[in-house]
């Protein structure tokens, strides 16, 4: 595997001394998920009741290695603007960027894809994610958000922990469900993913703008985070009220992944009120 050298690092070293006690004191690595499933096609129905249980479901091998490569030439493609349309989201301003290589480092989120690349959109209408996706909701999904989040190395920045449905666009009265999928291989090092188990069951939770739109850290049960790495075409399927959240990359390695948010295709937007109701402070005053 490619690595980067620290010559690219575009982190200061305020940023490193707080991505470092983050790591000490927000996440657990000696607690990986161990109820893997080795394939789509070995999913039972326990599987899925499980699943509404704790929160999340792991799946390994549901891509090949041919699907992860052209998902990653794609992602380059767009990147260097070969494929119009989709939105690019740098961490550098634009105009700082000498090379392809360090716009490709400077990118933490592409948005917008799917109807842009057949290669992006074969993975977000899976045929057998979609079966599976099906069986969940007991209903047919529908894709609502669609994101190729780049955590660079040598400084891509946490994502603290959160619930998606606490973001607007996800904002549906019946549950959504995220799909993640690792393109590289994703792990204590370089910023996998981290869930709480069962925090589904305890409803939405108000989030604060501090490092990001997440959840107080004095509100993560840190002794319960479990860490799933994963290798690449592996996926994490997750209840969009789930706590998750994925540690800073210092590593020397890169840390691509696609995220696909699917809701039932009965499910209805709620309401501004309801949303402030459910993931704000506005209507308790609690403070973080």
């Amino acid at each position: 595997m490619e690595t980067v050298p620290a010559l690219y690092n575009y982190a200061t070293e305020e940023e490193v001394a707080l991505a470092e006690r983050i790591n000490a004191t927000m996440y657990r690595y000696d607690n990986p998920a161990t109820n893997h499933i080795d394939s789509l096609a070995n999913v039972t129905e326990a599987d899925i009741a499980d699943f509404w249980k704790q929160g999340y479901m792991v799946v390994d091998n549901v891509f090949n290695q041919e699907e992860v490569n052209t998902s990653l030439e794609a992602i380059m493609d767009i990147i260097l603007e070969r494929v119009k349309g989709p939105q690019l989201q740098f961490v550098k301003p634009r105009d700082q960027l000498k090379n392809d290589f360090e716009k490709e480092l400077a990118i933490r989120k592409i948005e917008r894809f799917v109807e842009h690349d057949p290669r992006l959109h074969h993975l977000a209408y899976h045929e057998g994610m979609m079966q599976l996706l099906s069986s969940l909701f007991t209903d047919t999904p529908k894709l609502v958000q669609q994101q190729g989040i780049l955590k660079p190395p040598h400084g891509g920045a946490e994502k603290p922990w959160h619930q998606d449905m606490a973001y607007g666009n996800l904002t549906y009265e019946k549950p959504v469900i995220g799909v993640w999928i690792a393109l590289d291989p994703a792990g204590a090092d370089n910023g996998c993913m981290h869930v709480i188990p069962r925090s589904h069951m305890e409803g939405p939770v108000p989030h604060y703008a501090v490092r990001d739109w997440q959840v107080c850290d004095t509100s993560v049960r840190v002794e319960q985070d479990v860490i799933v790495p994963l290798a690449p075409g592996g996926v994490l399927i997750f209840h969009g009220m789930t706590l998750h959240g994925t540690p800073p990359n210092f590593s020397e390695k890169r840390r691509r992944s696609l995220q696909f948010h699917y809701a039932p295709e009965t499910a209805v937007k709620m309401s501004p009120k309801e949303y402030k109701r459910w993931f704000t402070n506005e209507m308790t005053k609690a403070e973080c």
